[in-house]
């Protein structure tokens, strides 16, 4: 059962869904989960220099953190530049509204969305429909990859909100 469970979990390439590993295993959710949590326990006791971790509604294996270091020069391609204020601006308001429009965004942050270029080249945000409003303006929200970049099960992970107003979340 474990070596499947590892099989899985190695193959797929993605954080796997408890519903997809019950089918694999051939059983219940309930009894999948469980199993599944044996094997993280038996990974963390082992120490083969991977573990499980759930993430952005599945499980995967990764690689712990006090190991990742020594293993930079074997890992590809090299990390993007990290976000601009602006660009971490705009995703804190889209994970926390969406779906929301550029034009919302940008009321909000009294500047320009041109950022959401940029999200959507690294694949943290995608168009998720369209508005109601006049011209059916694009909405924006967040994707499974954003939640794996900041180690999210779910947007409900995200630190709450102190009531609606979003203005802490932006420049002074």
């Amino acid at each position: 059962m474990q070596a499947l469970i590892g099989a899985a979990l190695l193959a797929s390439g993605r954080p796997v869904r408890l519903r997809e590993l019950a089918g694999v295993l051939g059983l219940s959710e309930d009894a999948a989960l469980r199993a599944v949590q044996a094997f993280g326990r038996e990974l963390e006791r082992a120490g083969l220099g991977f573990t499980l971790e759930a993430v952005a509604g599945g499980y995967r294996l990764i690689v712990p953190p006090h190991l990742s270091g020594q293993l930079a020069p074997l890992l590809a391609p090299p990390p993007l530049p990290p976000l601009s204020t602006a660009a971490l601006e705009v995703l804190a308001i889209i994970a926390y509204r969406q779906p929301v429009t550029r034009a919302e965004i940008e009321a909000m942050r009294g500047a320009s969305a041109g950022t959401v270029v940029t999200l959507q080249e690294r694949e943290l945000v995608k168009v998720v429909g369209r508005s109601d409003s006049v011209g059916s303006p694009l909405l924006y929200g967040t994707t499974e990859k954003f939640l794996l970049e900041f180690g999210l099960t779910t947007l409900k992970d995200l630190p709450p909100l102190p009531g609606t107003d979003f203005s802490h979340l932006l420049r002074s």
